[in-house]
């Protein structure tokens, strides 16, 4: 407006507008970073081929148990049944984590679609291997290099050492010739932790006892880059072998258990806690996902029945 002299005169902004207006502006930010703080880790599950006959059953569980976090949304890719699938070409680009449920003698995946997985994992991406995922593809250079160690699938000692630890938890990489891959009579076996400090492992006791389980051993590989966060001894071959750990591969982050053989073995709660938390870290470098009150003691199983 002007006045009498001619001046323009500028209306007062009152000091109450302006706090309303920055507090504003604050709230929408903070909802901005909320939302994106609120964005669901993307997840692909790949199957198709599995010697195990429950892997439909399997994969179900633990798209489920990954939902139930409320944090990931989870697809699944499902290769033909038999020989090598042209048309398995999943967009791993696509997600934030891919976990394997194929197992022993899946066939060898498309050349394209192998190389579009290296790419995805050695380039960030998050892979999972669970039990007998670590089967497949004996002869894919850079997928054993991804697992760190394997089994059965004519592995050897060309394969790489055996990797295990002494009962201290010091690791022994044992070049003995000898087939790669065995496990005895399945069984409750007790876990131990071996690095209480990880994400993974962090809040988990000491010792813990697996529901009824084939406890893998023997497993060999190049086992580079490879951290062990727990172990199991096997009544076989009284090694403490790996059941929980961690393999760097380029930029990406690889979580494998070779736990998890049959539906009552998925069941229970060390391991639903140890896939969850595993598939978290793998995606994203860090876990969130609390140890729940009913998990496994030292004396005691504990298992929740799943139903589809």
């Amino acid at each position: 407006m002007f006045s009498l002299t001619g001046i323009v005169e500028i209306p007062s902004v009152e000091i109450p507008v302006i706090r309303r207006a920055l507090t504003c502006l604050t709230l929408l930010t903070l909802f901005s970073v909320a939302a994106q703080a609120a964005e669901p880790i993307k997840a692909l599950i790949v199957d198709g081929q599995n010697n195990h006959r429950v892997w439909p059953t399997t994969t179900k569980m633990m798209k489920s148990y990954l939902e139930d976090t409320r944090l990931f949304t989870v697809d699944v890719a499902t290769a033909a049944p038999k020989g090598t699938d042209p048309n398995f070409k999943p967009e791993f680009s696509k997600y934030d984590v891919v976990i394997s449920n194929f197992g022993h003698g899946a066939a060898d995946w498309p050349k394209e679609t192998q190389k579009a997985f290296e790419k995805f994992v050695s380039g960030g991406g998050g892979f999972v291997v669970v039990h007998a995922a670590d089967n497949s593809f004996p002869n894919w250079i850079a997928y054993n290099q991804m697992i760190g160690i394997g089994g059965w699938g004519g592995r050897n000692e060309k394969s790489g050492p055996y990797v295990y630890t002494d009962a201290d938890g010091k690791v022994i990489r044992d070049t003995s010739p000898g087939r790669g891959g065995n496990h005895g009579a399945q069984w409750e076996f007790p876990v131990i932790v071996r690095d209480k400090d990880h994400p993974i492992t962090k809040g988990m006791p000491t010792e813990w006892l697996h529901a009824k389980d084939e406890l893998y051993d023997m497993l060999r590989g190049p086992g580079q880059n490879m951290h062990i966060l727990a172990t199991a001894e096997s009544n076989v071959t009284n090694r403490h072998e790996p059941m929980i750990f961690t393999i760097k591969y380029g930029k990406g982050r690889v979580f494998h258990t070779p736990m998890g053989h049959a539906e009552y073995s998925q069941e229970c709660v060390g391991f639903i806690t140890t896939i969850t938390r595993g598939t978290e870290w793998a995606a994203t470098g860090k876990v969130t996902i609390p140890v729940p009150d009913d998990f496994p003691s030292a004396e005691k199983t504990s298992s929740r029945k799943f139903a589809e």
